[in-house]
């Protein structure tokens, strides 16, 4: 690991700390998920700051950003694109959909239709779009940041287990304490007072350009990760196969995931090597949405299990 590959990552978080006050914890996960080379979902109440850490990274990076505003009639070419007939040249053409970008935005993905949502399965797990039996690749970095509100808000469709299965992790941002909010508050006053309209994200300038991303994700898969890791890692998702609170566990997707994940951790941390605390850091965030509860269904909940059953591992390991 380069010491001036680590100052891309810890530049990349400094950089949206300066739109995203007081959520410390949530941008290191961003930039973990982003150069570990997964996606995430942000799961909260509207108007806490989901969209504004998506568009802060976007800001921080020198490439391509699109949003797709999910609805109820969004259709899967809306987002993949689609064939058209050309009248000049007697063929069709390709005219690809916002999802040809570096970092994609998939606002309230769980407004739109279980159709529509699983347009997006292809390419976040395969990074490329098949239409009419040709496969377009898509440019890498490719990082997918969707929202979606909780399932009681009105008009909302549930994310099926394998949708929800192919993102690293997710996490909710959270209300602000009263000192966070009332800086905030302040920063918005003093942009009124200044007579500036342009909101704080949109001050940001890039960092990182879409090579310095893939160094990155390179250098990445370099940290070491010891036998006793493995172990962890893979003892704690097949105890969510097995615990009788569970009615479906993580699947092998999930300990790969898990693996890069740690990783990148790692190198965020400026460590050469993974160690038991960033299992155990990361545990609730990248397995609370890939099992299946019997009797808990909020997030806090199933996160606190996550954390239990993390311990209980840890401590049968050192026996």
């Amino acid at each position: 690991m380069s010491p001036a590959s680590n100052h891309f990552a810890q530049a990349l978080i400094q950089n949206i700390s300066q739109a995203i006050l007081g959520k410390e914890e949530a941008i290191k996960l961003s930039v973990t998920a982003f150069i570990a080379g997964g996606h995430i979902l942000l799961e909260d109440m509207p108007g806490v700051g989901k969209t504004l850490l998506a568009k802060s990274l976007a800001n921080s990076f020198a490439g391509n950003f699109k949003r797709i505003q999910f609805t109820s009639d969004i259709m899967p070419a809306d987002i993949t694109g689609n064939s058209i007939y050309n009248m000049k040249t007697g063929e069709f053409e390709f005219m690809p959909g916002p999802v040809f970008s570096h970092i994609i935005l998939a606002d309230e993905i769980n407004r739109a239709t279980p159709r529509s949502q699983s347009s997006l399965l292809e390419v976040m797990e395969e990074q490329q779009v098949t239409i009419d039996g040709k496969t377009y690749l898509l440019e890498k970095p490719f990082f997918v940041i969707a929202t979606q509100n909780p399932l009681e808000s009105y008009g909302t469709f549930p994310l099926p287990e394998s949708q929800l299965d192919r993102f690293m992790f997710s996490l909710s941002m959270g209300y602000p304490d009263f000192e966070q909010e009332l800086q905030i508050l302040r920063l918005h006053r003093l942009n009124s007072k200044a007579s500036q309209t342009t909101s704080l994200h949109e001050k940001l300038k890039p960092v990182l350009s879409a090579a310095d991303s893939q160094k990155l994700q390179q250098e990445t898969q370099q940290i070491d990760v010891s036998d006793e890791i493995e172990h962890l890692i893979l003892g704690l998702i097949h105890q969510t196969r097995k615990d009788s609170r569970l009615s479906m566990g993580a699947s092998t997707r999930a300990s790969v995931a898990f693996l890069r994940a740690t990783q990148a951790l790692a190198f965020i941390e400026g460590r050469h090597f993974v160690i038991p605390d960033d299992v155990k850091f990361l545990a609730p965030y990248i397995l609370s949405h890939r099992v299946v509860a019997r009797q808990l269904n909020k997030r806090q909940d199933k996160e606190n299990l996550i954390r239990e059953m993390c311990n209980e591992v840890f401590a049968k390991m050192k026996q």
